[in-house]
């Protein structure tokens, strides 16, 4: 398995990742205190690209709705596996 995080470079506790395994690609989210969710990615997307999405949104005040936003924009599709 394969494996990129990214941490908030504010100070905040919002973790994610992107993780690669036999069951496909998987975003990881963990808000530090009480809330982690785990998306897996639909179709071939760039990793690049989800790397990109994923470093952009942890570093916003709103990272779930930011993190929705860069990968709409970007056409990546997504379903909800744990959270």
């Amino acid at each position: 398995m394969t494996m990129a995080t990214f941490h908030s470079s504010s100070g905040g506790f919002d973790f994610l990742a992107l993780r690669t395994g036999r069951a496909g690609t998987e975003i990881v989210y963990d808000d530090g205190v009480r809330r982690r969710m785990v998306w897996r990615v639909q179709g071939q997307t760039p990793k690049r690209g989800l790397d990109e999405a994923l470093k952009s949104a942890v570093e916003q005040r709103r990272v779930l709705p930011a993190l929705y936003a860069e990968l709409k924009k970007r056409g990546v599709s997504i379903e909800v596996v744990a959270g």
